[in-house]
């Protein structure tokens, strides 16, 4: 089975930035695409990025781009959100989540395309 485990979240400054871990057991061969969410209180969870496990594909929300990236270190087991010119709206529990192989290739947006999540980790953003 495959687990996941989120690091890294903390309380920054408005304008800084902060690097999210995901470690995950069971890779490369239970996993297809790695996805980072986030749901702040009262509100749904959201897609933040994503990316391909084997082809290195990338997928941005909107309200992300040009600010956060995700890459992968296939020799950690390990995906990463680096984020910069952080807001107070990103403001979150951030979740790390993972798309089995079985499922195949779709769409990487909603959370139902994903079958395993970690715990979350707090991003909070003070302004």
């Amino acid at each position: 089975q495959v687990q996941l485990v989120e690091s890294g979240g903390g309380l920054v400054q408005a304008g800084g930035s902060l690097r999210l871990s995901c470690a995950a057991s069971g890779l490369p061969f239970s996993t297809y695409r790695m996805g980072w969410f986030r749901q702040a209180p009262g509100k749904e969870r959201e897609f933040v990025a994503a990316i391909s496990w084997s082809g290195g594909y990338t997928y941005y929300a909107d309200l992300v781009k040009g600010r956060f990236t995700i890459t992968s270190d296939n020799a950690k087991n390990t995906v990463y959100l680096q984020m910069n010119s952080l807001k107070a709206e990103d403001t979150a529990l951030y979740y790390c989540a993972s798309r089995r192989r079985e499922r195949g290739s779709g769409l990487p947006y909603g959370p139902s395309d994903y079958d395993y999540w970690g715990q979350g980790t707090q991003v909070t953003v003070s302004s």
